[in-house]
């Protein structure tokens, strides 16, 4: 079968880096927006029979998953063969399980809308946790951060380094750094009192005369990321930076940032940066994307494409 790559509008600077990558071009489509708001992307080539990619990260607002699912009903409806939703960024993942009364578990929500939408595939990188592959019962390709942040830390000395989890949640996220470097690991342990506020927060472990390297998914607000860096210093840590996979980077983010003992967070491209800033640095998983999606179609395996640790 034929490969046929698109994107949706909000993820084309990705896009066109995969499709760069995997050495095609991405397919002609177009985006008409009535008066109300609706919209109708609409496939403006035949893709009968052909291995569809829709390439499109659902961080806000959701347009953009509802462009995804109109994308492949269309797809659907015009006899693609198989169809995947590459969602480099999956939004609705930190809602994955009822945490108390009367509110919804929105990341099974979201596989449910997907899967109804005509996707075969799932791919996409880091959930917010591993589990959330279980919401699907279609095949999920989850790719690791690992595999673009690893090779960038053999680039710089680790000698000093320390890895730490700024949270009890990411410590098996944080964990295999340290395996995988052979070096020491700290927990931050928080606790809030609601939504983007931290009541609290004590590390567990030593940090003094380290060099810290914290480890998360999702940096959205920066608070933890910035209050974890803050007490890791006055702990004695000669710096700290962070790993953060998705840049969701909303409300005071920036200006946390700035003001932070952070010296550098070093992100992926699965979300853009609404502005740039001195102390981010952005590493590109358009790489990583095209040679999943060309082992997807030649049926060859996508966990070669791990970071064995």
């Amino acid at each position: 079968m034929d490969v046929k790559l698109f994107s949706g509008i909000n993820s084309e600077y990705l896009a066109e880096k995969i499709a760069d990558h995997y050495g095609y071009s991405l397919g002609d489509k177009s985006l008409l927006k009535f008066s109300d708001g609706e919209m109708q992307p609409v496939i403006n080539e035949s893709v009968r029979g052909c291995y569809v990619f829709f390439i499109q990260s659902t961080f806000a607002p959701a347009d953009n998953l509802m462009e995804l699912l109109l994308l492949c009903d269309s797809a659907k409806r015009a006899s693609a063969g198989y169809i995947t939703a590459v969602i480099p960024y999956f939004g609705y993942a930190r809602q994955d399980r009822k945490d108390k009364p009367r509110v919804p578990i929105s990341a099974k929500l979201m596989a449910n809308l997907i899967e109804a939408s005509g996707a075969n595939r799932i791919m996409t990188m880091d959930f917010h946790a591993d589990q959330i592959q279980g919401f699907f019962n279609i095949p999920v390709d989850h790719l690791k951060s690992e595999a673009i942040f690893i090779p960038h830390l053999k680039k710089i000395d680790l000698s000093n380094v320390i890895f730490a989890s700024p949270d009890v949640g990411g410590v098996k996220r944080a964990r295999s750094y340290a395996k995988y470097f052979a070096r020491e690991l700290v927990i931050c342990d928080k606790y809030r009192k609601r939504a983007n506020e931290i009541a609290g927060m004590t590390v567990i472990g030593e940090v003094e005369g380290g060099d810290v390297i914290l480890v998360d998914d999702i940096v959205d607000t920066a608070g933890t990321l910035c209050r974890a860096a803050d007490i890791l210093m006055d702990k004695g840590a000669k710096s700290v930076r962070a790993l953060c996979t998705h840049p969701v980077l909303s409300g005071n983010a920036y200006e946390n940032i700035e003001k932070s003992a952070i010296q550098e967070i070093i992100v992926c491209d699965t979300i853009p940066l609404k502005r740039t800033s001195k102390k981010i640095k952005v590493l590109s998983t358009a790489k990583l994307f095209a040679r999943a999606i060309r082992n997807t179609h030649e049926h060859r395996s996508i966990s070669a494409l791990f970071v064995e640790g």
